[in-house]
C-alpha cells in the first residue's frame, strides 16, 4: 500500500470538504443572515472572524488542500513529465486544480473584504454617516461578488476531481 498516497488523498479530500463546505454554508447561509440583522448581524461576523478565527481556519483548509492536490499531480503525472499529463484524467484534475486555485484567490479577496467591512462598521460606531453606509454597500456587493465567484469555482473544481478519472476528451 502507498500510505504516501493514501495520506495525501486523506488530507486533499477532507481539508477540501472543510473548504469548500464552509465556502458555501458563509455564501448562501451565514453572510445573507448576518446582513440582513444589521449591527447584531456585524458583532457575530466579528465574533465569527475574530476570536474564532473562521477565516484563518478556511484558509489554512484551502492552502491545505491545494498544498496536497498539487503534490498528488506531481506524483501522478511523475513531476509533470509523462504522458499522463496529457490524458483525459490528467486534463480533468488540470482543470479541477486551476479552479481550485481561482477559488482559493477569491478567498483572499473575501478575506480582506470581510476585515475591511468589520473595520469599517467598527468606525462608524453605531449608526454610520451617509459616506460610511455608501462604503459598506459597496463592500458588500463586492463581498457577494466574490463569494458567488469563489462557490462557483469551488463546486467546478470538486465535480472536475470527482470525475476526471472517467472523462473522455
Amino acid at each position: 500500500m502507498d500510505y504516501l498516497h493514501l495520506t495525501l488523498r486523506i488530507i486533499h479530500i477532507g481539508a477540501g470538504i472543510l473548504w469548500v463546505g464552509g465556502t458555501l454554508m458563509m455564501t448562501f447561509f451565514v453572510a445573507p443572515a448576518a446582513g440582513a440583522t444589521a449591527e447584531s448581524g456585524q458583532r457575530f461576523m466579528k465574533q465569527l472572524m475574530f476570536p474564532l478565527r473562521f477565516g484563518q481556519k478556511m484558509a489554512a483548509a484551502a492552502g491545505l488542500t491545494l498544498l496536497a492536490g498539487f503534490v498528488l499531480f506531481w506524483l501522478d503525472s511523475d513531476g509533470f513529465t509523462n504522458a499522463w499529463m496529457s490524458s483525459s484524467a490528467g486534463t480533468g484534475f488540470g482543470i479541477g486544480g486551476g479552479f481550485g486555485l481561482i477559488g482559493f484567490i477569491y478567498g483572499i479577496l473575501i478575506g480582506r473584504n470581510t476585515r475591511a467591512l468589520i473595520q469599517l462598521g467598527e468606525q462608524a460606531q453605531g449608526k454610520p454617516s451617509g459616506e460610511q453606509m455608501a462604503q459598506m454597500q459597496t463592500m458588500r456587493r463586492q463581498l457577494a461578488t466574490y463569494s458567488y465567484t469563489a462557490s462557483a469555482t469551488l463546486i467546478l473544481s470538486v465535480i472536475f476531481m470527482a470525475i476526471a478519472r472517467f472523462l473522455v476528451f
